[in-house]
């Protein structure tokens, strides 16, 4: 079996011994190249900011796994008829839960008040409420959000979710379609935004759907820079939007004159909530290829009508 690694100098430093050792575990007898002239590649391992943008000649393989979860970049490539596996594993999933629960409960707990608030001043005459009584929603519900989600509610949040196609999920109330959003935002005390890139989510958040937030609302985006209008965010900052905390933006690294880095009631993270890990992952790309080998679907393959 021959497979390409188009990634990255930096990509490969992390996994070329972890994704061998990943091969060797699921008894795969595969040699892994850098040289994009293997046409006759039964896959590829894909990073969309490596080398690799034409698909046109790799007619023998079989699929593109992606190295990240989104594939906004990669998936309207008109060159590309294999198949497209995003990556879902288990350190980008809990990475996720574990930024998403952090940052849901300081905004419950009030953490902000008492960490920049060393002044002397003994501050005990409000206390949070349960998490019983704090609405949370979270805006996209495949992997990455059902597992925030269902971690939400194990500490006792309330939790909403939703999805453009309608889901059951125990514990979780499922909501989908327009209607279903906007009952979704209006019930967010805490709004979290895991949704993919795509035309319809573009700019989804924008002026008329942050107004729909309570007031005094958190939000929290760890998806996709571009879910968010910037300018009717810093404008509902005014009004009903309590706080922010961003992970993700329209253009990154984030200007350094941008106005998120200087707002009171923004918080900036520099697009850390979770990452692909080439521990995790390499074992992710070996048991896809196994299933792929079976003869079974694997995990993450993209719908590319629905683009994600």
């Amino acid at each position: 079996m021959k497979i390409i690694f188009a990634g990255t100098d930096d990509h490969w430093s992390h996994y070329q011994t972890t994704l061998p050792a990943a091969f060797k575990r699921a008894e795969i007898n595969a040699s892994i190249t850098r040289d994009l002239d293997t046409h006759d590649a039964d896959y590829i391992v894909f990073a969309p900011n490596g080398p690799l943008s034409d698909f046109t000649p790799y007619t023998k393989t079989k699929a593109v796994l992606n190295l990240w979860a989104g594939v906004e970049t990669i998936v309207g490539n008109a060159t590309l008829t294999q198949p497209l596996v995003r990556m879902i594993d288990h350190g980008l999933t809990q990475g996720m839960v574990e930024w998403v629960s952090a940052h849901s409960l300081r905004y419950h707990v009030g953490m902000d008040a008492h960490i920049h608030g060393q002044d002397g001043t003994w501050r005990n005459t409000s206390w949070p409420t349960l998490a019983e009584t704090r609405r949370v929603t979270v805006l996209g519900m495949g992997a990455l959000g059902t597992a925030c989600a269902q971690a939400l509610r194990s500490i006792g949040f309330p939790v909403t979710g939703w999805s453009r196609t309608q889901k059951t999920i125990d514990g979780i109330n499922c909501l989908s379609g327009d209607a279903g959003l906007d009952q979704a935002l209006r019930t967010a005390d805490i709004l979290v935004l895991l949704l993919p890139l795509t035309d319809e989510t573009n700019n989804l958040l924008d002026a008329e759907k942050l107004a729909l937030l309570p007031d005094g609302a958190f939000l929290l985006n760890p998806g996709r820079g571009p879910l968010i209008d910037d300018e009717a965010l810093l404008a509902a900052l005014d009004k009903n939007i309590a706080h922010a905390t961003l992970d993700v933006f329209n253009t990154e690294p984030l200007p350094t004159d941008h106005p998120y880095w200087a707002h009171r009631q923004v918080t900036v993270t520099p697009h850390i909530a979770s990452v692909t890990r080439a521990a995790t992952a390499a074992d992710a790309i070996a048991r896809n290829i196994v299933r792929i080998e079976n003869g079974e679907t694997p995990i993450g393959l993209v719908d590319r009508t629905a683009g994600y």
